[in-house]
């Protein structure tokens, strides 16, 4: 209790540091969430993509990255049992965002799309197990975890094939290409834009005091959507003519899903934003709350006013630095994608998020997009797919977990040796 009235400042100083280093992770891996099926399909350039995440993902970060906020992150530990020595679970924070941090910068230099929430979660379960015991981690969330690994990239994956599929047969295997995407395309419109309200409304606005039920958050998202597929129906009759068919007609469909690619990864990346955000700020926000409160715990904490914008910033700085690697891997490594395959696994994504979030189900926004690029591929034939990268992804998920408890238990024993616990 001593070191924390007498090096408070300090620790909260370290500890930003540590949660900017791990917001910069954030930005370097989980870009490729928002912008890597867009630069892949060459909707976007790096460039273009790089710009409009990082206004995005900061303005989402920012403008709705929450108020309030669960400090420890999915209920994974007890913190009851560090109410005698707080100044462990300060430093076990510390050593869980620097741990996490660093796999995720490692794994974004390795071009390893991996999952942020899978990281912190497993740092946090490395230093309980080694400062109070492993009867500090609820074992039933670890377990929903592991099998998300199965279930999150199978269920976006079936939705990027039938998505992928539909497309073939209503508008790509006809005789008129474009009269049928003029006709249809809206209607693939009115879907994205029901699914992306549905995750901007659910797991972005309800942070800045916008609290609607799920049912006038259904109802204000059918109206958004009635809205764009109406504007879609006139923009695409008017800028794609009917005598445009054959193989421009190709190009000008392909077209048409480039510009439904780009409104969809900006919502997209104005989601994650709002929602990974908490990966980093959330044991930030423990760490301050418990050394400016003098050692109280709490589960949740009103946020510093700095923390948000810190957060924010880690992540744009992350996207412009090692943003590329990861888009690549997901853009181009697993297979090849076009504008209307981009689209596929882009709107299966978004699906399964909603879904997701509506159920509990603990979910990777990575490993779902993974696994609908995957379904798009599979629906071109296995020969399609680039198994050797997909084989590096699968085991990169598989170490995550177990990755962040290792760092985090080499760090908090750093920690021990250098405060004198």
């Amino acid at each position: 209790m001593e070191i924390l009235a007498n090096y408070g400042t300090i620790i909260i100083l370290v500890a930003a540091a540590f949660g900017f280093m791990m917001a910069i992770g954030i930005g370097a891996n989980d870009v490729a969430n928002a912008m890597g099926t867009s630069v892949g399909s060459k909707a976007l350039t790096v460039k273009q993509a790089i710009i409009i995440a990082m206004i995005f993902e900061f303005a989402g970060a920012y403008l709705a990255g929450g108020e309030v906020t669960d400090t420890i992150r999915k209920g994974v530990i007890d913190t009851s049992l560090y109410a005698s020595q707080p100044e462990v679970l300060v430093y076990g924070m510390m050593s869980a965002l620097l741990a996490a941090g660093t796999w995720l910068l490692l794994a974004s230099f390795m071009g390893w799309p991996v999952s942020t929430t899978h990281s912190i979660i497993g740092a946090i379960i490395g230093f309980a197990c080694v400062s109070v015991g492993a009867h500090a981690v609820d074992w039933s969330s670890v377990q929903g975890i592991v099998g998300s690994w199965l279930v999150t990239p199978l269920i976006s994956g079936i939705f990027a094939y039938v998505i992928f599929l539909s497309a073939q047969r209503l508008i790509f295997d006809t005789d008129q290409p474009l009269i049928n995407a003029k006709r249809f395309v809206p209607v693939y419109m009115f879907m994205t834009a029901m699914i992306i309200a549905m995750v901007t409304i659910k797991k972005g606005l309800k942070h800045v005091g916008l609290h609607l039920t799920t049912g006038e958050a259904v109802m204000v998202s059918i109206a958004l959507s009635a809205l764009i597929m109406a504007f879609g129906y006139v923009y695409i009759s008017r800028k794609y003519k009917n005598d445009d068919v054959g193989a421009n007609g190709y190009q000008g469909v392909e077209r048409v899903f480039s510009l439904l690619m780009v409104v969809t990864a900006c919502a997209m990346a104005f989601a994650h934003g709002s929602n990974d955000v908490a990966n980093a700020i959330g044991p930030l926000s423990a760490i301050v709350s418990t050394v400016e409160n003098m050692g109280q715990i709490s589960e949740t904490t009103q946020i510093a006013w700095w923390i948000l914008p810190l957060g924010g910033v880690g992540i744009v700085v992350g996207l412009a630095t090692l943003g590329h690697k990861v888009m690549a891997t997901v853009g181009t490594g697993i297979t090849e994608l076009t504008p209307s395959r981009g689209f596929a696994a882009q709107l299966a994504t978004a699906s399964t998020v909603v879904l997701a979030s509506g159920t509990g189900l603990p979910i990777s926004t990575t490993q779902t997009l993974v696994g609908a690029v995957l379904g798009v591929g599979f629906a071109r034939g296995i020969g399609a797919l680039n198994l050797g990268v997909v084989r590096n992804i699968v085991a990169s998920w598989v170490v995550t977990l177990p990755a962040g408890a290792l760092l985090a238990v080499i760090f908090f024993y750093i920690m021990e040796a250098i405060f004198g616990l």
